[in-house]
């Protein structure tokens, strides 16, 4: 429960950052994405979700051998 706890909680950090920090790029960033085709951002997302695992398949096995 820890580790799911502190994975929402950074994700949660990281999600927010581009909002606090820079609201109008952010705004102009959407925009643009709202332009490209659904095969992109499919892609986009695939490639993300298996960084996402491969850091938390690293992150487990770091903390596993410690």
């Amino acid at each position: 429960m820890a580790f799911f706890l502190t994975a929402a909680g950074l994700m949660m950090l990281f999600e927010g950052f581009p909002f606090f920090c820079f609201p109008n790029q952010y705004k102009e960033w959407l925009s643009k994405v709202k332009e490209l085709p659904n095969s992109t951002l499919r892609t986009i997302g695939l490639v993300v979700m298996i960084l996402g695992l491969g850091l938390v398949y690293v992150g487990k096995s770091l903390t596993v051998s410690s």
